[in-house]
């Protein structure tokens, strides 16, 4: 992941799909401060996967502590 923010990285991957900041209210889905600190406490170096995801529209948001990533709930397969 990179040094922003994990809140700009989820908003930039939600942008990426073509959904408006305007279309969704984040803080109403999920705790974003709550989520960075879950994701900072485990770290790179930990032996655990961790992988949270949440709707927020028609796409899923995948967040790990490596990556920020969406796909569409309608999607049957793995990826991107």
């Amino acid at each position: 992941m990179s040094d922003r923010p994990l809140l700009l990285e989820i908003i930039t991957a939600l942008e990426e799909q073509g959904l408006d900041r305007d279309e969704y209210q984040l803080q109403r889905v999920i705790d974003v401060e709550a989520l960075e600190r879950l994701v900072d406490s485990m770290g790179p170096q930990t032996d655990t996967d961790l992988e949270i995801r949440f709707s927020i529209g028609e796409f899923r948001v995948i967040v790990t502590p490596s990556d920020v990533g969406t796909k569409s709930k309608l999607s049957r397969h793995s990826g991107g």
